[in-house]
């Protein structure tokens, strides 16, 4: 496929995925699977909650993961990756990967430089 740069889509696809936070709870739920909201935030250390409700908010309004409720009390709440959203795995781990590589090389051109 051939990639016009004035046609680049690469900013929308950042709209989705850029915070500090949407990564981590995205590979999370692709490691762990479907996930009680207090499951996950435990497993986010840092999030508030406040934080966390409004990134799952986010990435279920572009059906990245899906929200079920159990009419119960107290409420339970569930969250998973969509088939959809499943399509972001590759995505999210060659990023991991290239984030490993380059912090590595950074290391190392640091440990160059102090030389």
């Amino acid at each position: 496929m051939e990639m016009q740069p004035e046609l680049c889509r690469v900013e929308d696809a950042l709209g989705i995925l850029v915070g500090k936070w949407k990564p981590i709870i995205l590979l999370t739920l692709l490691q762990a699977g479907t996930l009680r909201f207090s499951e996950l935030k435990r497993r986010v250390p840092g999030i508030t909650q406040k934080m966390l409700t409004n990134q799952l908010r986010e990435l279920e309004e572009e059906d990245i993961i899906a929200r079920k409720v159990y009419p119960q009390v107290p409420p339970k709440v569930e969250y998973s990756i969509t088939e959809y959203g499943k399509s972001l795995e590759s995505i999210l781990v060659a990023m991991h990967e290239w984030g490993t590589a380059h912090t590595l090389h950074k290391i190392q051109k640091r440990k160059q430089n102090s030389v």
